[in-house]
């Protein structure tokens, strides 16, 4: 695997979810904190594997549909991160981030958009409980390389 640089304290995600829905809480990048300590070259925390997923992520997020308009729904955004955005595991038993290639996010329903037809009251709920969309690393470390 080539080295790509590494992911540290300040530097983001940028999640995009597959059309037609959106997701208000995604549309920005969101801000990524380090558990790892400074290594040489890079003045702040590193981040390990597990830190991919901000806090904002732990939290359901809502969603729109524009054939599901009437009530938003919920859902839960999972991470999976690819083989080019960690190196091997550390001496402490996880793996640095690093940019590497986009990678995957689901985005689980557990509460589904319904729409209401204004007409004859009729409600129809979404079907689809599983939803797909790319992430990637943001980084403004242009020095710093790890493998």
């Amino acid at each position: 695997m080539p080295a790509d640089f590494i992911i540290r304290t300040g530097d983001s995600i940028q999640i995009t979810m597959n059309p037609p829905e959106t997701y208000p809480t995604l549309s920005a990048p969101i801000t990524l904190t380090g558990s790892g300590s400074s290594v040489n070259g890079v003045s702040m925390a590193i981040c390990l594997e597990g830190d991919e997923t901000p806090q904002l992520l732990l939290a359901p997020q809502p969603y729109q549909s524009p054939t599901y308009y009437t009530t938003p729904g919920m859902g839960t955004v999972t991470i999976k991160l690819g083989g080019t955005n960690k190196t091997s595991k550390t001496k402490n038993g996880k793996a640095i981030l690093i940019k590497g290639q986009p990678f995957q996010a689901e985005f689980s329903v557990t509460v589904p958009a319904i729409y209401v037809n204004e007409a004859s009251g009729a409600t129809v709920t979404d079907p689809v409980s599983k939803k797909t969309g790319t992430v990637q690393f943001i980084t403004s470390n242009t020095t710093v390389k790890a493998s």
